[in-house]
């Protein structure tokens, strides 16, 4: 199986992070009807599985794009456990999107993004 093109797998890694983050708040939403006001579980029977097919999408998406831009372990780290917090996806996306890691790299540009800004 081929994976996509470096371009549309950053495309793919953006709308999944706020797909991702979209539905973490409707899961919370759901949790908060299910415990706090005990009136239904639907959100959270809906929510769940569609916020987890999204988290695991995004891990799959970062992983990809970690060897594919060659990022730096902390940078696939960060990916990994923004995907944990509620909404901090978007903030990683934008973190990496300011700092190049989501700048598609030229077949011969071997260095990191943070390399090239501190003249390593």
């Amino acid at each position: 199986m081929k994976l996509p093109s470096t371009p549309a797998m950053i495309r793919i890694f953006r709308i999944l992070a706020v797909a991702e983050a979209f539905s973490w708040a409707a899961l919370l939403v759901g949790m908060f009807l299910k415990w706090v006001t005990k009136t239904t579980e639907l959100g959270v029977e809906i929510a769940g599985p569609i916020h987890g097919a999204f988290f695991i999408g995004y891990g799959i998406a970062a992983l990809s794009l970690w060897g594919m831009q060659r990022w730096p372990f902390r940078v696939a780290l960060f990916a990994g456990l923004s995907a944990v917090f509620p909404f901090a996806t978007v903030w990683f996306e934008r973190w990496a999107d300011r700092r190049g890691y989501l700048t598609p790299k030229t077949s011969q540009d071997t260095s990191t993004p943070a390399q090239e800004t501190a003249g390593v």
